[in-house]
């Protein structure tokens, strides 16, 4: 049973590779951006406590794998792998849940900023393929908090 919207494999299509390429020249400004914006609210207090290189290499990584994730190169069991592991990893380093959520939360908007920022979707000639991009992203994140849930569950 597939518990999550739409499928985990699809044809690329231009916008989508727009977007690889757009996360691709743009990580390291998105993960310096996300690093002072979750070292900063009050809702992500462990986060602080953690030096700020590895606090931007983690986000890094993490807009790594959605690029990589939209661009097809993982799999389900990889996405699988990856976030069940980084759910069990921050339980075990004292992070609350809801802070791990956030900080979800708060790479997901960094896409959107950079994606709105950008004009990605206003210029689409399709508003399918624009469409199917919007659930690709959504698709991600989901996939991204329930794995991760279950990791920090021991699941």
């Amino acid at each position: 049973m597939n518990l999550f919207c739409g499928t985990s494999r699809y044809v690329p299509t231009a916008v989508s590779q727009k977007l690889v390429r757009l996360i691709e020249s743009s990580a390291e400004e998105m993960s310096c951006s996300y690093t002072r914006e979750i070292r900063s609210i009050i809702e992500a207090p462990s986060y602080r406590t953690f030096d700020e290189r590895e606090v931007h290499d983690r986000g890094h990584r993490v807009f790594s794998q959605f690029g990589r994730w939209i661009s097809n190169d993982i799999t389900e069991m990889d996405m699988e792998r990856y976030w069940t592991a980084l759910g069990k990893q921050r339980r075990l380093e004292g992070f609350a849940m809801s802070e791990i959520m956030i900080a979800i939360c708060l790479i997901r908007r960094e896409v959107w900023l950079k994606i709105r920022n950008e004009g990605l979707l206003d210029t689409a000639e399709d508003l399918y393929e624009a469409m199917e991009l919007y659930g690709r992203i959504v698709n991600f994140f989901e996939r991204a908090h329930y794995y991760t849930v279950r990791g920090y569950e021991g699941k």
